[in-house]
């Protein structure tokens, strides 16, 4: 077998070495690894490329991709792909693998910590500890048991938040707009309208995807509709809730409690792990867009910084599914297609 050229681009100290060691079984690699973005500038480095593995600031373009003779397949270390030039590598005949998904059950345990922290105000409780305070009476918090779940968006985290929420014995029920009655049979859960979720949730939980659709989903119109005193959860995407029907519900106490991982006025985020990167830390300024927001500072609210993904082993799984999607196409297999 003639010598594989494979170049890593956009990667860490770790992920240079973890990758070198996953792959140290396969004869006749020559890895290249290379921390800053693929840009045409580069292109003398990794002319030889049979491979390339990518994250969504390298554009993989015509251009580019025209200057690459040798290139026989790109993986991208991302659940998108748009950064890539679909078009060009099908008339190539070039295949493109991508990380579909990594962070389902970490995202899904951040969601439950959120939800335990909220049901039995650990924050507070660790504040008043932290100043000798043994006043019980202002940190009562409410069993999860026999509670109802309302799971908006009943996908890959939405599926793993209802098995665990199955275990401390809650009620499930999901709103979607796709319907598995095979699936609902297996976790024990009844898909229901939103309206009705709304109405009989003591927890809503958000999963659903970000797009026209499901801009404001929860809003203005819809806000009245919510059990009062619910308690809301969103680890998706900030979008999804419209900040001053937020505001509303929590000033007229329909919901009393909210755990947000997610803010409507972050910028605009294609991939968790972008968090992570400094092109994004540089262009987004977090702390300045963050600074006196309303419910940052109420203490019926909860917010975590978009870090729900967060998890050494989420990080690793990207690597991982790159690695799987690489010795698939050494076997000639392709998995974890693109469209």
């Amino acid at each position: 077998m003639p010598k594989l050229n494979i170049s890593f681009l956009e990667t860490e100290k770790w992920e240079q070495k973890y990758l070198e060691e996953k792959l140290s079984d396969i004869k006749n690699l020559s890895l290249n690894f290379f921390s800053k973005p693929l840009t045409k500038a580069m292109l003398p480095k990794i002319k030889n490329s049979d491979v390339l593995a990518v994250f969504i600031y390298s554009q993989v373009d015509k251009q580019i991709i025209d200057q690459l003779s040798n290139l026989k397949f790109i993986t991208t270390m991302s659940t998108g792909f748009d950064h890539i030039d679909l078009e060009t590598c099908r008339s190539k005949k070039i295949p493109i693998s991508n990380v579909p998904f990594y962070g389902e059950n970490t995202v899904a345990e951040h969601t439950m910590a959120l939800m335990l922290s909220l049901s039995r105000h650990v924050p507070r409780s660790i504040e008043k500890m932290k100043n000798y305070d043994f006043d019980l009476s202002d940190v009562r918090g409410f069993d999860l048991k026999g509670k109802t779940l309302g799971i908006v968006g009943l996908g890959h985290i939405g599926q793993h938040v209802a098995r665990m929420a199955k275990g401390f014995e809650m009620k499930v029920i999901v709103a979607d707009t796709r319907k598995d009655a095979k699936l609902a049979k297996q976790l024990g859960i009844k898909y229901v309208s939103l309206e009705k979720l709304l109405a009989n949730s003591d927890v809503i939980s958000l999963h659903a995807p970000y797009n026209k659709k499901t801009h404001h989903l929860i809003n203005k119109g819809n806000i009245k509709l919510i059990k009062k005193g619910a308690c809301l959860i969103n680890t998706a995407r900030g979008g999804l809730v419209e900040t001053q029907a937020l505001i509303t519900a929590l000033d007229k106490k329909i919901i009393s409690c909210a755990g947000l991982d997610v803010l409507e006025e972050e910028c605009f985020i294609k991939e968790e792990k972008e968090l992570l990167t400094k092109p994004f830390q540089k262009s987004c300024d977090l702390k300045t867009i963050l600074q006196g927001h309303l419910l940052i500072q109420d203490p019926r609210v909860l917010v975590t910084p978009h870090n729900a993904f967060n998890s050494d082993e989420a990080l690793q799984r990207i690597l991982d599914t790159t690695i799987d999607n690489i010795k698939a196409f050494i076997k000639n297999k392709h998995i974890n297609k693109v469209k």
